[in-house]
């Protein structure tokens, strides 16, 4: 295929992806493109809601206390401060493309604010319990209306386009692209601009149980390392206290908010102090103590007592309440006849959301010319040891439209694309052993799970490594040597960041927020960043 041109290439069709290509579209033509459907993503999965200071008795200096604690100071302040400052505009532009956000239920309230786990305040604001979906469908349906937007499902990113693809070499690491795979043709198609935004999400599913979609496989931290780039606090994975616990239904989470509204977690009839509450022995805050707290806390009740669950009920309240405020996860677990309304909900933590990522400053720029990045695929500073509920779409409306800013601010100390070389397809043929990617895919996951988890030693995170290196020599064997599938390439890169994820932990010797190692269970005085360089 031809190289494609376009002013600007956006790799994720996310909150992220969408604000940038929105507000870059004014004059610049831009391409989105998506693994697979445009809606695909964790942005339509997210059910709570969207931080931000909205009422008269909150300030941001209560929104960005509340992140520093949750981050256990590993977060930058510089970057909570812009986040929590721009989190009320961000909300303005969202209710102006549509977003029906929930009215306010008193007098001279605009809109309904929910509370959740780590804030100290009313704050959260939302539409039911599916924000997530409410606020993709109002994204796709702008970004479809905008002439300048073209919008491109099905294409799996491969790899970074750099200096080094160009017909002349250049060693300045400029970013000019992506390689994609086109999941209809079958072939890969290479896509050049001035710049280049990954808005690619985070790796959940490089662990056994994780309420991530199928394709949250770390697609844009491993391109971006491959490319040269930096990335930070790796080991920092926050695996979410309530997962829905079902054989067959794998990652249903239940949303912070059911617990901010009253929520309570039980332990299950028959052991010993069976329907009582248990999060008060873990810490003052209860059910509403941030999410690696409550995360442990379950995970230490379920191994102690030799649980496969433990219970989340809200059936104290009012059956119409319940029915009004989650009518999502009403209605979804009462078609596994489980009625939240008079009775628990079995519940296990899994992974939820990758706080490390590809190092970014406030204009969204990497380590390297050309190359932006947004939301779940960065480190920014924002979340530090610890993402607070609900700052995550907000993190990426900020900095997809700050990336966004900065491209339109300096388009002209941009440089052209160089004549870029097509994909090479000759070198390699199709492989009749998929079942070999499946395997290691399983493999990875869990042993992530079992040595990576919520709870860490030094042990296990070696014994880990060393089977990481193992597939890692597989992979690249295979890859070499066989044409590129889209199972192939999620394998690829499930390698590498968790490789990146193994090895930060084991730098890391001490525990703090979502690392916590048996082996080192103090916090150290000085919080410092984990980072890794290529």
């Amino acid at each position: 295929m031809p190289v494609q041109s376009y002013d600007v290439i956006i790799i994720g069709s996310g909150a992220a992806g969408l604000t940038a290509a929105i507000h870059l579209a004014q004059d610049k033509k831009v391409l989105v493109i998506a693994k697979g459907a445009l809606d695909g993503g964790s942005t339509a999965w997210a059910q709570g809601g969207i931080a931000a200071v909205l009422d008269a008795g909150d300030s941001f200096e209560q929104h960005v206390e509340d992140t520093m604690i949750a981050g256990a100071g590993l977060n930058d302040r510089a970057t909570v401060e812009f986040v929590v400052s721009e989190a009320p505009a961000a909300i303005e532009r969202l209710a102006e493309l549509g977003v029906p956000f929930n009215e306010g239920e008193q007098f001279g309230e605009r809109w309904h604010l929910t509370r959740e786990g780590g804030h100290s305040h009313r704050r959260i604001v939302h539409v039911d319990d599916a924000t997530g979906a409410a606020v993709q469908k109002a994204l796709v349906k702008a970004a479809q209306a905008i002439p300048n937007i073209t919008l491109a499902p099905d294409m799996v990113a491969i790899d970074l386009i750099t200096s080094r693809h160009g017909e002349k070499y250049s060693g300045d690491g400029h970013v000019w692209g992506v390689y994609a795979f086109n999941r209809k043709t079958r072939h890969v198609d290479a896509f050049v601009g001035r710049a280049t935004i990954l808005a690619t999400g985070g790796a959940g599913r490089a662990y056994l149980f994780s309420t991530a979609p199928r394709g949250a496989t770390g697609d844009g931290i491993a391109m971006a390392w491959r490319a040269g780039c930096r990335v930070s606090n790796m080991e920092m994975n926050q695996f979410h206290p309530t997962c829905l616990y079902n054989l067959e239904v794998k990652n249903f989470l239940i949303t912070e908010a059911v617990r901010g509204e009253g929520g309570l977690l039980k332990l299950p009839p028959g052991v010993p102090g069976g329907g009582e509450r248990f999060m008060d022995r873990f810490d003052d805050r209860g059910e509403l103590a941030p999410r690696d707290i409550v995360a442990r806390a379950i995970d230490h009740e379920i191994k102690r007592l030799g649980l496969d669950y433990v219970h989340l009920d809200i059936s104290h309240k009012p059956a119409e309440f319940i029915r009004e405020h989650f009518p999502t996860i009403y209605a979804r677990l009462l078609d596994l006849d489980i009625d939240i309304t008079k009775e628990p909900i079995p519940i296990v933590p899994a992974q939820h959301y990758t706080c490390g990522g590809v190092i970014i400053d406030l204009d969204g720029r990497t380590d390297l010319p050309g190359l932006y990045a947004a939301g779940e695929v960065t480190e920014s500073g924002l979340h530090g040891a610890n993402r607070l509920a609900s700052n995550s779409l907000l993190e990426c409306l900020v900095f997809g439209e700050a990336s966004a800013c900065h491209i339109l601010d300096h388009w002209d100390e941009l440089p052209a694309p160089p004549p870029i070389k097509p994909w090479d397809e000759s070198r390699v043929t199709d492989s009749d052993e998929e079942v070999i990617v499946q395997h290691n895919w399983k493999e990875i996951r869990r042993f992530m799970w079992d040595y990576v988890g919520i709870v860490r030693t030094d042990k296990r995170l070696e014994r880990a490594q060393h089977r990481i290196d193992l597939l890692a020599k597989e992979v690249d064997e295979y890859y070499g040597n066989f044409r590129v599938t889209p199972d192939l390439i999620e394998l690829r890169n499930l390698v590498e960041v968790a490789r990146l994820v193994i090895r930060s932990a084991l730098h890391r010797k001490e525990s703090r927020g979502l690392h916590y190692n048996l082996d080192y269970p103090d916090m150290l005085p000085e919080a410092v960043d984990t980072v890794l360089a290529p």
